[in-house]
């Protein structure tokens, strides 16, 4: 029995493709920037804090790296609730993917942090920084040219990741498209589509990422 192809039928959904792709959109750029922050901090506990803290992080990072997202966010779901503490799917979501970006960025940064050039660190020191002077003035500013293509990249990693979402009942992109085919039946059109919403995301984001670090590196950003 033929299928035949019938688009039509999709182009009256778009809208609510678009609005699924902004949700999808927003939570890869609030999930990013949280796990940065906390990438970034476990990243200096684990090069300049104390030997205890240090592990402590470390097992953040083992537990994280070693398990499946969509797991961490199961836990946040559906285990919490029996604690007593109740989150809505968009935010355990959100915690979750924050969570797990920040184990991740925490090994990218920690590599950034090591990459610092002894000669700059003693000049600081000479100069008289502290601690967190050094790391502010003189590794950060290191670690953003070094870095920012691999964190661009995980980023575009972050937003395809987004699609699990769905399965705790977000609407957003991949959500959306489940949604509309239960209501029109054409899977291989709405999937379709919907590969095509995906790529634009990512190319679009790979474009203006690259575009950020040639105007604040000056130099050309390989990504993804």
């Amino acid at each position: 029995m033929s299928y035949t192809l019938q688009y039509g039928q999709i182009w009256p959904y778009l809208p609510r493709l678009f609005d699924g792709a902004w949700i999808a959109l927003q939570i890869a750029v609030l999930a990013f920037c949280g796990g940065l922050a906390i990438g970034t901090a476990c990243a200096a506990v684990k090069s300049f804090g104390p030997r205890w803290l240090s592990r402590i992080v470390n097992l953040y990072v083992v537990f994280f790296t070693n398990t499946p997202q969509l797991v961490q966010i199961y836990f946040l779901y559906f285990a919490l609730p029996d604690m007593g503490v109740l989150l809505s799917s968009y935010a355990a979501v959100l915690i979750g993917m924050t969570l797990n970006a920040g184990a991740y960025l925490t090994e990218i940064q920690r590599a950034g942090f090591e990459s610092r050039r002894v000669s700059e660190m003693e000049a600081a020191e000479v100069l008289g920084f502290s601690r967190l002077q050094q790391i502010r003035y003189v590794i950060l500013p290191h670690m953003a040219r070094v870095l920012f293509p691999p964190l661009s990249n995980h980023f575009i990693i972050m937003t395809l990741g987004t699609s699990m979402a769905a399965v705790f009942g977000v609407e957003e992109l991949t959500g959306q498209a489940f949604n509309i085919n239960s209501q029109t039946f054409r899977s291989i059109e709405i999937f379709s589509v919907t590969a095509l919403f995906y790529v634009a995301l990512t190319l679009a984001a790979s474009v203006l990422l690259a575009a950020i670090g040639r105007y604040a590196f000056r130099a050309r950003t390989g990504l993804i």
